[in-house]
């Protein structure tokens, strides 16, 4: 009974805990106008609460904190990227429509009729300062906490509370950054702001939203701009910047596949995507089989050296393998290129020329991941009975047709899944993309950022955060939603391949 209440205050002052960190978050969410999230939120807090309150939630407590993280770190992500696939969001359309219209009502254009106003800067020992300013037509006006007040006819000393010191010249300039950032309110839609180091400023404001009729009206022109496709515009097809986020439907996936600009380097991409993870699978396979073959001969001296040796480039980090090799491949002062001119006087552009940098990518993916596959083909090997090499001598069997017959069946029962998960690594295998080429050398004529070496991941990020003409998260989250479909296949094959090899091995 003693661990048992004990048990319940634990459970108890946890859901306290949690209902005040809930309540905090709801309250900052309401005040942010968030209530999508608000709601989620919610309705989470009163499923976890029900689960520990009520009896008949027991059985499935211990599979909340797992639905928790499931929901936050995959299924969150999965609808946020469909949603913004869906939307134009990017440079020029980063902000909601709300923060767009507080933006332009708060924009101001200095009046040029209006004149300057001299002023005057008082400040305390407390540091809070004071001004007087003396509009064109010579009315003395006293600016205090962003309010302006008529003194004029008063004097300086009835108007200057005591304490209140005038600064020099030099303080003036010393704090006109400080300054600048001020504004006095003036009248209705001016404000009083600093226009040099020696005088103030009215600023008119510029636009004004109509709510009833979303519009966005420009008080000085008079031109109604009317939001369309994501941007205020005129009349005349000027639009005004920035614009705002709205939902644009498949029209990201039409881009993608109707604009030749963008689907001849996407299609480029993905093809070589593929032939990137096949030739990466199959390279570094037959590699790693051949070294495991080798040293799984027990008449071989020094294995163990052999082994520690070639596992090496496995223990070293792949970043920096992809560092070090990209010195190696500089077409300058390379050591690949000063020995290919030292024995066949020539020099090969690995990283400027399209074909040479998919060979290097290639080399280096595998110097990288054969020590991964020797190891495992090396212990599926060990794991043949030798009764079945026995049996096969017995047949008659030759060397080629032990290997062909027993050796390649029975390994890949072990090898072959794992060989579809390392075609979905290679797949989205971004950092020795990135690290070596960086996607280059570059498409001529593509009017996305895609390169030669690009592979889809890569031509994904570098869409979202490296394009000439600013981020394109809408686009970049389309082909994300590609790549999703793909590995998604890739892995639902790679399960039910795993399935049909286990029928195989209970057969064997």
């Amino acid at each position: 009974m003693r661990g048992l209440s004990v048990k319940r205050l634990f459970y108890g002052l946890g859901l306290a805990i949690l209902n005040v960190a809930v309540i905090w978050c709801a309250i900052y969410l309401w005040g942010v106008q968030s209530y999508g999230l608000l709601a989620l939120l919610l309705l989470g807090a009163l499923a976890l609460n029900a689960l520990f309150i009520f009896p008949g939630g027991y059985p499935y407590r211990y599979l909340a904190p797992a639905a928790v993280f499931m929901i936050l770190l995959v299924i969150y992500p999965i609808v946020y990227t469909v949603y913004v696939a869906l939307t134009n969001y990017g440079t020029g359309n980063i902000l909601t429509k709300e923060q767009v219209i507080q933006q332009f009502e708060n924009r101001y254009v200095l009046d040029p009729d209006a004149g300057n106003y001299t002023f005057r800067v008082y400040e305390n020992a407390h540091s809070d300062r004071i001004f007087l300013f003396t509009a064109p037509d010579g009315r003395l006006l006293l600016g205090r906490s962003g309010e302006l007040e008529d003194v004029t006819g008063r004097d300086e000393a009835d108007v200057i509370p005591p304490g209140y010191s005038e600064l020099e010249r030099r303080d003036v300039i010393r704090l006109s950054t400080e300054l600048s950032a001020l504004t006095f309110e003036y009248e209705e839609e001016y404000q009083l702001r600093m226009r040099s180091a020696s005088a103030f400023a009215l600023y008119i404001k510029q636009y004004s939203y109509d709510a009833g009729r979303d519009e966005l009206v420009d008080l000085i022109s008079g031109v109604v701009y009317k939001p369309v496709n994501g941007a205020f515009e005129a009349p005349d097809g000027t639009r005004l910047t920035p614009g705002f986020r709205i939902v644009v439907g498949l029209r990201n996936f039409q881009r993608l596949f109707g604009n030749p600009q963008i689907t001849g380097p996407f299609v480029r991409v993905f093809l070589w995507t593929i032939t990137w993870a096949l030739l990466s699978v199959g390279t570094t396979f037959a590699v790693g089989l051949f070294l495991a073959l080798l040293l799984n001969d027990p008449h071989l001296r020094f294995r163990r050296l052999y082994r520690s040796l070639l596992i090496l480039p496995y223990a070293v980090p792949a970043f920096i393998s992809a560092l070090i090799w990209q010195g190696l491949y500089h077409t300058e002062f390379g050591v690949i290129n000063r020995a290919l001119e030292f024995l066949f006087d020539t020099r090969v552009p690995w990283l400027q020329d399209p074909f040479y940098a998919k060979v290097a990518l290639v080399i280096l993916n595998l110097w990288l991941g054969f020590p991964y596959m020797m190891i495992v083909c090396l212990g599926a090997l060990q794991s043949i009975n030798s009764e079945m090499y026995e049996a096969a001598l017995v047949d008659g069997a030759t060397t080629w047709q032990q290997f062909r017959y027993v050796t390649l069946p029975l390994l890949m029962v072990s090898v072959a899944p794992l060989l579809v998960s390392s075609f979905s690594f290679n797949f989205n295998n971004f950092s020795v993309i990135y690290l070596l080429t960086r996607g280059r050398p570059p498409i001529p004529g593509a009017q996305t950022p895609a390169g030669h070496t690009d592979i889809l991941i890569s031509y994904t990020y570098r869409l979202a955060f490296e394009s000439g003409r600013g981020v394109d998260y809408g686009l970049a989250s389309a082909v994300t939603l590609i790549i999703f479909l793909i590995t998604g296949t890739i892995t639902f094959i790679n399960f039910r391949f795993t399935g049909a090899l286990e029928d195989v091995r209970e057969n064997v």
